[in-house]
């Protein structure tokens, strides 16, 4: 049994037993979901993630954490078909409430407004992008520390859009900090190491170092 048919029997189940809206049913289906997307069946996981969506909605409210998490998905997914105004649109929508389920300097907060910062990136706007990363990445370092996961994916995205902006000297900097603080904490092997050193490496070879 492949692991999506694991996941839809496990829905299937849930929805028998618990009922199509009960909460262990709605994080089952977006299990379901995530394992769609990574097989490229993006339209099959934004299916899932509106029904959870729209039921999250109903019981939960729109500013509740869970829903908020669940838009976060299916802006995720919604900007991987290409519809980059609509997962922004989304997204804005998750920054304006989030405050209210996580407060305004919360982890997930500040998350959504990385994630935000990212789609507006894509579009170009990369001055906005800017914007949002520098007041994030400011929060996150007050709030966690330069040393945090968190603090360093932003330092990171920062770091691309500075260069693409043209700062190069800030860019390369932030991104070589990124890469001597994983390797001191974590180590060469890590994901998040390699994808840091992958991207100083690309600045590297686009400079012509």
């Amino acid at each position: 049994m492949s692991e999506i048919e694991d996941r839809e029997d496990r829905v299937a189940a849930l929805r028998q037993a618990s009922g199509e809206e009960h909460p262990d049913t709605l994080a089952a289906m977006l299990d379901l979901a995530e394992v769609l997307w990574a097989e490229g069946r993006l339209a099959a996981a934004r299916l899932l993630e509106e029904q959870v969506v729209a039921a999250r909605r109903r019981l939960l409210g729109e500013s509740h954490g869970d829903t908020l998490k669940a838009l976060g998905k299916l802006a995720t997914t919604i900007g991987a078909q290409g519809d980059l105004h609509e997962a922004r649109r989304l997204q804005e929508h998750i920054v304006a409430h989030a405050p209210v389920a996580w407060g305004e300097d919360g982890r997930d907060t500040l998350r959504a407004l990385n994630n935000l910062a990212g789609t507006v990136a894509v579009q170009g706007d990369l001055l906005g992008a800017r914007e949002l990363l520098e007041a994030a990445l400011a929060e996150m370092c007050r709030r966690f520390g330069e040393e945090d996961g968190d603090s360093l994916a932003a330092m990171g995205n920062l770091a691309a859009v500075l260069w693409q902006i043209g700062e190069r000297d800030e860019a390369y900097w932030l991104q070589q900090q990124v890469v001597d603080t994983l390797r001191r904490l974590r180590c060469d092997d890590n994901r998040a190491t390699r994808a840091a050193l992958a991207a100083l490496t690309a600045m590297q070879k686009d400079a012509g170092f």
